[in-house]
């Protein structure tokens, strides 16, 4: 076990650095030593709480850590609130490969926001703050140009809870498995659809999609 440990970061950054350069990212090292410490981080809590339903270390790299930054290109505003983010996917990740954007991240699970604060005391993250609530009840104090939700619920539901709490002309941004194609027809007024980006997570050979969606209060 002892040797199986010693090695086991090495193995974590050499598929997350092909996976990097596989969606044409700079894998730089700085980025590379905090996902892995994270990732580490995770297994450990998740002995203990249920942090995520992945147990094995290199499938949280692709599953979690790849399947975050493959949204990188798309969410590029400079401030954005992650709706429900559960173990600080995807805004920690995000949060790790671009310092430069601000993320608030919002969870009702006391153990969870405990596992997310924790990251990101361990990770020396400054642009990302930790908030335990239920998202009906956030107040934020402004509105946010970008939100967005991985895993979290309807499209439907994102958008109703996601409404109050984004500018005019802002995105919501939902993170799906299959093309949702009935849930696209029941969104609420206020909405547009602007894309769906059908993505490819390097070593994950199941759907994903990127749900872009502009909030326009006026129509």
């Amino acid at each position: 076990m002892e040797n199986r440990s010693k090695k086991l970061p090495d193995q974590l950054a050499a598929v997350l650095e092909r996976g990097l350069l596989a969606l044409q990212m700079e894998p730089r090292e700085s980025l590379l030593e905090s996902a892995v410490h994270y990732i580490h981080l995770m297994d450990r809590w998740n002995r203990k709480v249920n942090l995520t339903a992945v147990r094995n270390p290199q499938d949280m790299v692709t599953r979690h850590l790849l399947d975050s930054l493959i949204v990188a290109p798309y969410v590029t505003q400079t401030r954005v609130l992650d709706i429900g983010s559960g173990a600080g996917l995807p805004g920690i990740p995000l949060a790790m490969m671009n310092p430069n954007q601000e993320w608030h991240l919002i969870d009702s699970s006391g153990k969870r926001v405990g596992f997310m604060r924790e990251a990101v005391r361990q990770l020396k993250l400054k642009n990302v703050r930790v908030t335990k609530t239920r998202v009906e009840e956030f107040d934020p104090g402004s509105s946010f140009p970008a939100a967005i939700a991985r895993a979290f619920a309807s499209l439907r539901e994102i958008a109703d809870n996601a409404s109050r709490l984004l500018c005019p002309a802002g995105f919501l941004w939902a993170m799906k498995g299959h093309y949702p194609h009935e849930e696209l027809a029941e969104l609420p007024a206020g909405f547009q659809l602007v894309e769906v980006h059908s993505l490819e997570v390097p070593g994950l050979l199941e759907d994903r999609h990127l749900v872009q969606l502009l909030y326009n209060p006026e129509t």
